[in-house]
């Protein structure tokens, strides 16, 4: 005679019947389990994209005429933060542009930031 062991629901304890690799008793339960599980990686994403479309709201607003240069403490009164850019764009020359999707910047080493809008040629 074989002995079946009891299988339970690994989100609600229930009693499982159904497959012998069934894990959850249904839907519901497979979809909370796999949300809580998710809950901190999304929240950190959510976060990151948060700053991200901040950063390029603040670029957008400050530089209206397409190539603006502003200084530093602007940016960062307006909750600019340097920390967060999508891409970075190296020139011949040596200097690197930080975008944030398609509006960049160029640091300068007198405080000063170089705001422009990507252009088709920069990849």
């Amino acid at each position: 005679m074989e002995t079946e062991s009891k299988r339970y629901c690994i989100e609600c304890e229930a009693a499982l019947k159904g497959r012998a690799d069934k894990k959850f008793c249904g839907d519901e339960c497979r979809t909370s389990y796999n949300n809580r599980q998710n809950s901190s990686l999304n929240n950190l994403m959510r976060n990151v994209n948060h700053t991200l479309r901040k950063n390029r709201r603040i670029l957008a607003a400050v530089n209206t005429t397409g190539k603006t240069n502003v200084h530093r403490s602007v940016l960062e009164r307006k909750g600019f933060n340097f920390s967060y850019f999508t891409n970075l764009y190296q020139t011949k020359s040596g200097n690197t542009y930080y975008f944030c999707y398609d509006q960049g910047y160029i640091l300068h080493d007198s405080d000063y930031v170089t705001l422009v809008i990507r252009q088709e040629y920069i990849e």
